[in-house]
């Protein structure tokens, strides 16, 4: 029985589970490195193709990385705002770490630089967890959670007919609505209507003017006649 076992095994060990996850997160955040100087350019920034069963799995590591990276965002903020524009080794730059700004930014930096070793021990890359801090958790400041997607492709993995699906972060393809349709108005139909009544009221005054002096004719004929 599998008593508070949750998770799939994926037909691996425990370790290669783990490494496995590791793999695929940081897949899905090197597609969104800078690949100017790099000949392995991915097809599609922030998206990888892999089985249902993986894109699951993989999931909630990606969203617990960004969260982590989300969290220390104000922090970076402080720590920049004290961090000098002198370049390292420099007179300037000697001057400031001896002053007492270094130290309000040595406690400013310190959640982050946690926060980063921690994703450097959930994803085993350094270059992603770069791509995480610098790029992807920025993005996603004004998002409390849900940063990715799945969505099942039909067409199965050639060899053994596995279920394909596409885990990517959302906000790039997202699909607009074009909400609900308004009721219509007919304010408008009655202001015209309103408006043509004057042409209808002479319209009417006409025909009564035209009855009356055909009434008028018709009582001169008979006078004559008698």
């Amino acid at each position: 029985m599998r008593h508070r076992r949750r998770g799939r095994t994926l037909g691996r060990s425990p370790s290669h589970q783990r490494a496995l996850l590791k793999n695929l997160a940081s897949s899905l955040l090197l597609t969104e490195r800078d690949a100017e100087f790099d000949n392995n350019e991915p097809k599609v920034k922030g998206r990888i193709v892999t089985t249902l069963s993986k894109a699951k799995e993989v999931r909630p590591l990606v969203e617990r990385c960004i969260t982590i990276a989300r969290r220390t965002l104000d922090d970076q903020r402080k720590a920049d705002a004290l961090a000098p524009d002198a370049e390292r080794q420099s007179d300037q730059w000697r001057q400031w770490r001896q002053s007492d700004q270094w130290q309000e930014w040595n406690q400013a930096i310190a959640p982050v630089l946690a926060a980063r070793r921690r994703a450097i021990k959930l994803l085993g890359d350094k270059e992603a967890v770069t791509i995480l801090f610098d790029t992807i958790a920025p993005r996603f400041e004004d998002r409390n959670g849900g940063y990715t997607r799945i969505m099942r492709l039909a067409q199965p993995r050639l060899g053994d007919a596995g279920t394909q699906a596409i885990l990517e972060f959302v906000g790039v393809r997202d699909r607009v609505s074009q909400g609900k349709s308004e009721a219509p108005s007919f304010e408008d139909d009655e202001v015209a209507a309103d408006e043509e009544v004057p042409a209808d009221e002479e319209a009417s005054a006409d025909v009564d003017e035209d009855a009356a002096d055909e009434d008028a004719d018709d009582s001169e004929e008979k006078s004559d006649s008698n």
